[in-house]
Formats: C-alpha cells, sequence, structure tokens
C-alpha cells in the first residue's frame, strides 16, 4: 500500500517537470504527507493540465458519508476494473498526484523499520491516481485515491506491494480527459514497467504523522 509520501520539491521545479503554466497555489513542500490532508494533483480540463488540490482518501460521489474517505486511500491496480467505487473513474476521472518520495515500513522481528524510497535519479513523479466529486450541504468535496500493484523487484524486500509511479512518456496519456475502456486500462497497469527505485532506512520520527520536519528523511544507520 502507500499510506504516506514526501512532497520537497520547488514550485519552479514541479511546474517544470509537469508543464504547468499557472502559479501552484497555496504550494508548501512537505516531509510527511498523510491520508485525510490535502494533496497536489494535476488533471486535464480538455484545454490544458490544472494542478490543485485534493482530499487524499477517495469519497464516491454516490457515497452518504464522506468519512469512507479513510477507508480509501488506496486502489488496487488488479481489480480497480471491477470495483463499482472505481471502475467508473478509471475511464474517465484519472488524476497525476504528485510526489518525490514515498515511506515503506520494512518487519523486522518485532518492529517495523521506515524506508524513505524515491526514483533512481531522485526526479520528482506522479502517482497514479483517481479523482471524484462530492457534493454535500456545503461546498463540494474533490478526493482522490492512489492506485497500487504488486512490489517490483526493487521493493520485494520491504513489501509486497507498492504504488503505481507513472512513467514520464505515460502521463499524458494518463490524464487525457477523453474516456477509455476500464478493462484496458486494468492491462495496461499490470504490465507497465516500473522505473528503477532505490531506498534507505529513516528515523520512525516519520511515524507520527503530525511530524514534518527534515528528521522524517534523515538517513539512519539500520539496527
Amino acid at each position: 500500500m502507500c499510506g504516506r509520501y514526501t512532497l520537497l520539491a520547488d514550485e519552479l521545479a514541479i511546474k517544470e517537470a509537469f508543464g504547468l503554466h499557472r502559479s501552484l497555489d497555496f504550494y508548501e513542500p512537505s516531509y510527511n504527507i498523510a491520508p485525510g490532508q490535502k494533496v497536489l494533483s494535476i488533471i486535464h480540463d480538455g484545454k490544458e493540465r490544472r494542478a490543485g488540490y485534493m482530499k487524499w482518501g477517495l469519497v464516491p460521489s454516490w457515497a452518504k458519508d464522506p468519512k469512507i474517505g479513510y477507508k480509501m486511500i488506496n486502489a488496487r491496480s488488479e481489480t480497480v476494473h471491477e470495483k463499482p467505487s472505481f471502475k467508473r473513474l478509471l475511464s474517465s476521472k484519472r488524476c497525476l498526484i504528485i510526489a518525490d518520495s514515498f515511506y515503506e515500513w520494512k518487519k523486522k522481528l518485532d518492529k517495523k523499520q521506515p524506508m524513505r524510497i524515491q526514483l533512481e535519479n531522485k526526479d520528482v513523479f506522479a502517482f497514479a491516481g483517481l479523482w471524484d466529486k462530492w457534493q454535500g450541504d456545503e461546498e463540494p468535496l474533490f478526493t482522490c485515491t492512489i492506485l497500487t500493484r504488486q512490489a517490483n523487484q526493487d521493493m520485494q524486500e520491504l513489501h509486497h506491494r507498492m504504488p503505481v509511479i507513472l512513467p514520464k512518456a505515460r502521463e499524458e496519456e494518463w490524464i487525457e480527459p477523453k474516456s477509455h475502456n476500464s478493462v484496458d486500462w486494468k492491462y495496461w497497469l499490470d504490465y507497465e514497467k516500473q522505473d528503477r527505485l532505490i531506498h534507505y532506512p529513516v528515523s520512525t520520527h516519520v511515524n507520527n504523522a503530525k511530524n514534518n520536519d527534515e528528521k522524517c528523511i534523515s538517513a539512519i544507520i539500520e539496527e
């Protein structure tokens, strides 16, 4: 699964990496992005890419209670084309969720060691995401979820699952606003090759979502 990540790149680097022309209003780097927080995402409105913020934890448009979002921070790519909550979104509401690393907890005997995982080149990247709009009594709520898949060779020693990281050449295709058959996307997600990853151990300081400082990413000597 993917339950915590970082975005530390400066605004200019993000805009250049994703072809954005407008400023990223209210953007602040974060060492410890957690479910329930607003996350920087990109969609395509049919004319251009648009960046904005969505709450992490999908609330389907038909949901009666927005609290369901806390149970829907991830969606399994293997079954996303079948689940009522995701099938419609896979065909028409795909987004990029921007990050530059994520955390996973490696099981070691009686404890879990947090690890920071990055692309081998340490560039900013995009998770494959799905989004939806939920209308309550007040303002509409825009939410998203991160797709996950079986771990690749770089991740297998840490966890059996990993987030789907989109290759740079496939980002435009992913957010293209035209509808696509959800089964076709399912096949694409299953077989798309993932970029190489590197990782290193960090302090359990990151375990608390309230901690958001450089100590979250500081390397430690693994015990």
